[in-house]
């Protein structure tokens, strides 16, 4: 098992108490939620994402590209 280190960080007061009842009203260790919360925040920050990569991909190879004349032109293409 990887060595355990410990973080502190500071907050508002309320800030930590409303924390601290949302995790016991699921029955849940806060650390463990913590971690948890950092888990996905890495997860999130990876760039490029499978749909991004996928975007870039296909721009690459001209796929899914459209060319406007001004603003006015891309936002009718786009429906907006």
């Amino acid at each position: 098992m990887a060595k355990e280190v410990q973080m502190s960080i500071k907050m508002e007061p309320e800030l930590r108490d409303q924390f601290m009842a949302a995790a016991a009203g699921r029955h849940r260790p806060a650390a463990q939620i913590i971690r948890d919360l950092m888990r996905l925040y890495i997860a999130d920050s990876e760039t490029p994402n499978a749909l991004t990569a996928d975007t870039i991909r296909k721009s690459d190879q001209g796929e899914d590209v459209f060319y406007a004349s001004s603003a006015t032109d891309m936002f009718k293409q786009l429906g907006i």
